[in-house]
């Protein structure tokens, strides 16, 4: 049982020594919570109470049913975006909060849905979809549609505009033809360098908690109401019933699509924080049970009108601090955070609108890794590209479908790499035992009449033409290689369009008095040879357990000396790997 409910076995395994610390961590993260669930909630599109209902619903179910025993799951700046992109164009005309309420409900629903079957499913690995580089180019493009569209909430004004370009000059116009209201922009500002300014120079002190606190202070002293700054208000008193959202089947399929992303980028997410927090606290990571924890937080804010949830670092990262050893933090938290609901709901009534404004724009600033794409700039263009085509996914295309393009971009990467491998000669290097690239051995020697090709990756329908034609160039030397000998160990595959093409080539070369030779298959791999019963026209004594043993053959038989492998490589047709 405790398999399946991680929370019984904290329960069970919990020591009294740790309860201050908990209790402790819990108060100190609930004063984070509370502003940055608002605030993300209005990120979405939606009401700020649904960012606490959320917060409360997701810390209990995660506490149960989570793994990590002190991650910290919430609304987060990431996925607004997404709840936004996906949940809007299916709002009424009239905007009416009740319906989008509802649709982000379901949406957390259908999130929680596919993270349980997944989990099921053990699918765990679907969160390497997305590569590093294209991840950077991602989240740099959701952190400047993050900024763009909290600028005018930041200065005091509002902009109607689709896309992130439209909605750029509709800033710039917003800006400079008159409609920022300066004291909305004056509390704004302040509270995005206070925020920044305090977790650069102050790091342990609760930077967002200071702003709140200093802006809520700040309204009555300058009567800030008054010059047109919009206040949260106080906000409705009581806890939402359980309750399946009512929404139409027609709202079911761009819901579904849309909880795909974020479902991916969830899980992405939570792994990789997961995977942080465990190496220093010496647990383990197991992404199928993380699936199901952020599955069942998902299902129990949506069934309470919440939307869906990731893990936060910065979150995580403050109850550590704190203190925190296990989920009772996160249940301290929810607890404090209904409480507050239930008894004042009025706590935050004078919070300037500009200062939640300011939360997400500085949740969004640390999402960006500029420095992480400075170094795929100085380290590898292709990933820097792959990045920046990521980033301009987001930025051209929207939120939904740049995780889309980020995905497929991966995917692509992979392939490319398959497709087109790195590919070279080997030769006998003075002194270092083995054969070795001779493009790091250029004097390295071989046996005249022999030629060394090593091909890395696996052989299949996507670089059959490739190793084809490769060795169709070694074949054409002058004079021709008697032998070629392939050093297989990085093929590790052979699919049967590639078995197809080793038939056709093996006679080609047979015709020209070349013998296509294999030195060091792996087992599984040589099985599949058999199976394809490719030994038909392959030479079973053409098959070696490792490149020595098949120069070794290749001696006795010919009585060959050694020559430079750069004499032969240098000559016209010869491979030059990609």
């Amino acid at each position: 049982m405790s398999h399946w409910v991680p929370g019984l076995r904290q329960i069970r395994s919990y020591e009294r020594r740790w309860l201050a610390k908990d209790l402790v961590a819990g108060v100190v993260l609930t004063t984070l919570l509370v502003p940055q669930g608002m605030a993300y909630a209005e990120l979405a599109g939606l009401p700020a109470i649904t960012g606490l209902y959320t917060s409360i619903l997701c810390l209990l179910g995660y506490a149960v049913f989570g793994p990590s025993r002190i991650l910290v799951l919430g609304p987060d700046s990431s996925l607004g975006p997404m709840i936004a992109a996906t949940i809007l164009p299916l709002v009424a005309a009239g905007g009416d909060p009740g319906r989008a309420v509802a649709l982000a409900s379901m949406l957390a629903i259908l999130v929680a849905a596919i993270m349980i079957v997944a989990s099921v499913a053990k699918l765990g690995f679907i969160a390497d979809l997305i590569s590093k580089p294209t991840m950077i180019g991602y989240l740099n493009g959701l952190a400047l549609t993050i900024v763009v569209g909290q600028l005018p909430k930041l200065c005091g004004f509002s902009v109607d505009a689709d896309g992130l370009i439209a909605e750029i000059g509709a800033v710039a116009r917003g800006i400079f033809g008159g409609d920022v209201n300066g004291a909305a922009a004056a509390v704004g500002i302040c509270g995005v360098a206070a925020i920044l300014g305090l977790q650069r120079w102050l790091p342990k002190i609760p930077a967002v908690l200071v702003v709140v606190v200093l802006a809520i202070a700040a309204v009555p002293l300058f009567d800030l109401a008054a010059r047109g700054v919009d206040l949260v208000g106080v906000l409705p008193k009581g806890f939402p019933p359980l309750s399946i959202p009512d929404i139409g089947l027609s709202d079911l399929a761009p819901l579904f699509a849309g909880a795909l992303g974020i479902a991916l980028v969830s899980l992405a997410d939570t792994i990789s924080t997961a995977s942080a927090f465990a190496a220093r606290t010496g647990q383990e990571v197991h992404g199928n049970r993380e699936m199901a924890g952020i599955g069942v937080a998902n299902l129990a804010a949506g069934l309470f009108q919440g939307f869906p949830v990731s893990t936060s670092g910065s979150r995580t990262a403050v109850a550590q601090q704190a203190g925190a050893r296990t989920q009772l933090t996160g249940v301290v938290g929810a607890v404090l955070i209904t409480v507050m609901i239930l008894v004042a709901p009025g706590l935050f009534r004078n919070l300037p609108q500009p200062v939640l404004a300011a939360i997400v724009i500085t949740a969004a600033l640390s999402l960006a890794d500029v420095r992480g794409t400075v170094r795929l700039w100085r380290q590898r263009r292709t990933e820097f590209l792959l990045s920046a085509a990521a980033l301009l996914g987001v930025a051209l295309l929207g939120v939904l479908p740049g995780i889309a393009v980020a995905v497929v971009l991966s995917i692509l990467n992979v392939f490319r790499h398959a497709w087109l491998p790195y590919q070279t000669e080997l030769g006998k290097a003075d002194g270092v035992p083995g054969y070795h690239d001779v493009r790091s051995y250029p004097d390295a020697r071989r046996p005249a009449g022999l030629v060394i090709f090593r091909f890395d990756a696996p052989l299949i329908f996507a670089n059959a033409k490739t190793f084809r034609e490769a060795v169709r160039r070694l074949a054409a030397r002058d004079p021709a290689p008697h032998w070629i000998v392939v050093a297989a160990e990085p093929v590790t595959d052979v699919d049967t369009t590639a078995a197809d093409m080793l038939r056709d080539l093996d006679d080609e070369l047979n015709a020209l008095g070349t013998h296509l030779v294999l030195a060091e298959l792996k087992d599984p791999v040589r099985r599949k040879i058999d199976r394809y019963e490719l030994t038909r026209t392959l030479d079973p004594d053409h098959f070696y357990p490792t490149v020595s043993s098949a120069v070794e053959a290749f001696c006795r038989r010919t009585g060959n000396g050694w020559v430079p492998v750069s004499a032969g490589a240098a000559e016209p047709g010869s491979s030059t790997g990609s």
